[in-house]
């Protein structure tokens, strides 16, 4: 038995894999959804949600970032767990801690915006103006579109549909689906939407044009000492050229995830990791 499928056996497996931020970022928004269903009606849900009418006329301004902690359904909240679940750990080891919850709730801040901007300009509808606007899928979005320029060939499979895409083509395929639903008014989730494709803009931008958040930082963070700092890079960033084994490894997490390694296969990329950086 591997110290991977002990560790399972133990009671530990894929939620040993969350990284502290994300651990928290899910209980808060888990622990608000059922608080507000609890108290239902309550000023949970009030205080949170975000409209243009409150957040800019009243100047709520602090909707901006507590919008993205209320969900409006069980599904809705859900959805926004897995996507965390999957996609938060592998940005927050590459950013840290820090770094990932700020570039978290600035994609969310990216979503609100965008959705004012797009209802101001009369792409939205004039109803936009009194919609309340709740979720953390602007973050998400953000962390798809950071996860497909950091590794952009690194395969998932989806649960529905059941097909297999690398992260550029998902990333591409959810922000067709967000214009689509924009342009063409396809259901009526075009203010949703509008806020995914404002956290996408915003996750791209950061990682793209601002220092802080972009690669070489992301690089340079591999140099920490911390636990859940970032220790590895893509394969085209590495070059390990007599490793046969750790090429391996890497080819299994393009495939697979860096949650998928054992124990033995992440100490031998560690110290490949390290022989490089001296």
């Amino acid at each position: 038995m591997s110290s991977e499928q002990h560790r399972v056996a133990q009671g530990g497996g894929m939620l040993d894999q969350l990284t502290p931020m994300v651990k928290g970022l899910l209980i808060l928004n888990l622990g608000l959804y059922f608080a507000d269903l609890l108290f239902y009606d309550s000023a949970i849900r009030k205080f949170g949600q975000f409209s243009i009418d409150s957040a800019i006329s009243e100047k709520k301004i602090w909707e901006f970032i507590t919008f993205q902690f209320m969900h409006g359904s069980v599904g809705h909240v859900l959805f926004n767990s897995l996507g965390l679940f999957f996609f938060g750990p592998f940005v927050e080891r590459w950013l840290g801690s820090l770094k990932f919850l700020v570039f978290y709730l600035t994609c969310g801040v990216g979503g609100a915006a965008f959705f004012v901007l797009l209802t101001y300009l009369g792409i939205l509808p004039a109803l936009s103006l009194v919609t309340p606007l709740v979720g953390a899928s602007a973050g998400i979005y953000g962390m798809i579109v950071a996860v497909a320029i950091l590794v952009p060939q690194m395969r998932v499979a989806l649960l529905f549909p059941p097909i297999t895409l690398t992260m550029r083509k998902l990333a591409l395929v959810v922000i067709a689906i967000a214009v689509g639903v924009i342009i063409f008014g396809i259901g009526d989730n075009e203010g949703g939407e509008a806020g995914h494709l404002g956290g996408a803009i915003v996750g791209y931008l950061l990682i793209r044009m601002v220092p802080a958040f972009g690669v070489d930082a992301c690089r340079a963070a591999g140099r920490s000492k911390r636990r859940f700092e970032p220790k590895i890079r893509p394969r085209t960033e590495m070059d390990l050229h007599a490793a046969s084994e750790v090429d391996l490894i890497l080819d299994k997490i393009s495939r697979e995830g860096f949650q998928s390694l054992t124990d033995e296969e992440r100490d031998l990329l560690q110290r490949a990791a390290n022989k490089e950086q001296d």
